[in-house]
């Protein structure tokens, strides 16, 4: 299949730091490409300059467009944003941070257009993650992999790539509030290839996932794609109701057989 057009979504929230130094990577990276580029940025309500350096990118180059967002909807919500507003045969998600190398692009349109449908870019190595974030990463997937009956690629990122067929999917289909996109694109069907990259330290600006946002989002790839949550509260309800009945019929008796306080019975 040849891929014509080429819609590259990028997620920014707060990287006034780190556009500019993105934006020329990425023009490098994609000016000398045989597939035409359609650029939309989607501002998930940044509080700092990322609006007006978004809007002076697209007011000089016709093939860009910003997407602005009236407050912070999370990541997830902008990538799908973008994913519906994509013209391209070919749509690729990426970060502004600089840590989903944007030469690998290329690589990622060959596997396009040799037959997949979905590309998945495993991350090898960190530069900045440090031993925790690459121990709780492996652990998280682990643990999803356990409890959801699905297989998950170990180290998947929001750095992917879906042809038109599988945007038309995502569409129609998954548009619950609590997404976890990185999963979605695995189990969805259509052709599945993956490239390996490793992820550079962060040049410029700051993570802006702090652990309660990581936990938060961990916690919706678990509600997502598991029963576990809700066996676990039919379990708690079932164990918690036997043992208050047990609770109930002792109380009675003691009503019946001992000399109890005025109304414990009652309150119990």
């Amino acid at each position: 299949m040849k891929i014509q057009t080429v819609t590259i979504i990028i997620s920014v929230y707060n990287e006034e730091d780190a556009l500019p130094f993105f934006w020329s990577k990425l023009q490098k990276a994609i000016q000398d490409t045989a597939f035409e580029s359609e650029i939309i940025f989607v501002n998930d309500g940044s509080s700092d300059n990322s609006k007006e350096i978004i809007n002076t990118i697209s007011n000089n180059n016709s093939n860009v467009k910003g997407i602005h967002f009236s407050r912070n909807y999370g990541h997830e919500a902008a990538m799908l944003a973008g994913i519906d507003n994509a013209n391209g045969d070919a749509i690729i998600c990426l970060d502004a941070d600089g840590q989903h190398p944007a030469e690998k692009i290329t690589e990622m349109v060959s596997a396009a257009e040799n037959g997949s449908q979905i590309v998945n870019m495993i991350r090898l190595s960190r530069a900045d993650g440090g031993f925790y974030k690459k121990i709780t990463s492996k652990l998280f997937y682990k643990i999803l992999n356990k409890i959801s009956g699905l297989h998950f690629h170990e180290n998947a990122s929001d750095f992917f790539l879906i042809t038109k067929s599988v945007a038309n999917v995502l569409r129609h289909e998954f548009r619950e509030r609590a997404r976890f996109l990185r999963g979605i694109i695995q189990i969805v069907g259509f052709k599945v290839a993956t490239i390996e990259f490793h992820a550079p330290k962060r040049e410029q600006g700051e993570s802006k996932y702090s652990l309660f946002k990581l936990f938060k989002f961990s916690g919706n790839a678990v509600v997502a794609f598991s029963k576990a949550p809700l066996h676990l509260g039919l379990i708690l309800g079932c164990v918690f109701s036997i043992l208050s009945l047990f609770i109930a019929i002792y109380s009675f008796m003691m009503w019946l057989i001992d000399d109890v306080p005025p109304g414990y019975t009652t309150l119990v």
